[in-house]
């Protein structure tokens, strides 16, 4: 994409020019945003780059260089400022839980592309058919915790909020026309609802690696102290935790549980993870050779009525989809499906009780609802 006709992006990282930039964002109705993060190069993420866009200007806020991102909550906070983004949900967990963001009156444009039936909800795919536009995605997986960030970097992410506020336009007519706008409104306020805590370890989440459940319990309890001492040597290299090593790798030593530095060679694993962290595993090992066995907890079993209503659910919500051409969750979410499977109300008020994030749901489809589940339907 030519981008030599284009303003340069004003770059902020003082509190002077961040409290002129919240003043010009205040009087606006619409502004789109945007964070990156550096996820893939960190232990714990944290925002490194905010994007808004309005008016034909595209604004950088370097967090790292900020100490105190304050004035930009009223803007956030302001439920007539339309805050445009494109998949939402990262960036808001990210904002709320770095800064504390209260976040009111979202619009998002990846929901909105799934709302709509769209065959893609990439920005790129659907910018390319709305305005011809190609995006360059190099940077989709760069540091952004890089200074100086380079010109390319710059010209990158000020691409990602570019055009959203035209975007926007486009398919509020389009959602308006098919009659889509009420359940896009409930999804943009369900989404802005997203938690923003910290992630804490999960220290059974060794489970999830393909092939634990595989492993023997005495494997099984290896495993559980490589997983934990592999997060050990990530936080302490303030690394993500694939980049000390993948998670074959550790299943892999699990099963072959080698208690001597020859043996553990003699596996015949990625002989550079074997010497670099040769200590780490071999105490993690005789760690988990000494504790209790653990066995793979067993998943909860749907009873017979549960599972029917269920079915049930996702069969009518197949076909109303189907009847609207889109897809199924967008008529009923999963969380709200499964929540009405497993309370079972029996009358409306019930119902209500379990939809208030659905409200024009509730309204259009909760007799329908009742109906599908009720035991003589």
């Amino acid at each position: 994409m030519d981008q030599t006709e284009l303003p340069p992006p004003i770059w902020v990282d003082t509190p002077a020019a961040l409290g002129e930039m919240s003043r010009n964002l205040q009087k606006s109705c619409c502004i789109a945003v945007d964070t990156e993060s550096n996820s893939l190069h960190a232990y714990r993420e944290r925002v490194c780059l905010i994007q808004f866009s309005l008016d034909g200007v595209d604004y950088l806020v370097d967090p790292l260089a900020l100490v105190d991102l304050s004035p930009l909550a009223p803007v956030f906070a302001n439920p007539a400022i339309v805050k445009i983004f494109h998949a939402a949900e990262y960036d808001l967990i990210c904002l709320k839980r770095d800064y504390h963001f209260a976040i009111q009156n979202v619009f998002d444009t990846m929901l909105a592309a799934r709302i709509l039936g769209y065959p893609a909800f990439g920005l790129g795919a659907i910018l390319n058919t709305k305005f011809g536009l190609e995006l360059d995605k190099k940077y989709q997986k760069a540091d952004w915790a890089v200074r100086p960030m380079p010109p390319a970097m710059l010209s990158y992410a000020r691409m990602d909020t570019r055009y959203l506020v035209q975007l926007r336009q486009v398919m509020e007519a389009e959602l308006a026309e098919k009659g889509l706008d009420e359940i896009a409104r409930e999804d943009f306020q369900r989404i802005a609802q997203v938690e923003g805590t910290a992630p804490e370890l999960d220290e059974e989440g060794f489970w999830r690696l393909n092939g634990a459940r595989e492993l023997n319990p005495r494997q099984a309890a290896v495993l559980k102290q490589l997983y934990l001492a592999r997060e050990n040597e990530a936080k302490r290299k303030d690394c993500p935790p694939f980049k000390i090593s993948p998670n074959d790798f550790l299943v892999e030593l699990a099963k072959a549980s080698p208690l001597t530095r020859e043996n553990l060679l003699a596996t015949g694993l990625n002989e550079r993870l074997l010497l670099r962290y040769c200590r780490t595993w071999l105490t993690a090992i005789q760690s988990g050779m000494h504790a209790a066995e653990i066995r793979a907890p067993r998943p909860r079993k749907m009873d017979v009525d549960l599972k029917m209503r269920v079915d049930a659910l996702k069969d009518w919500r197949k076909k109303t989809a189907a009847g609207l051409g889109v897809e199924s969750d967008v008529i009923l979410p999963r969380d709200v499906l499964m929540a009405i499977a497993e309370r079972n109300p029996t009358d409306l008020d019930q119902l209500n009780q379990l939809m208030q994030s659905c409200p024009w749901r509730y309204a259009a489809y909760g007799m329908q609802i009742l109906k599908e589940i009720s035991p003589t339907a």
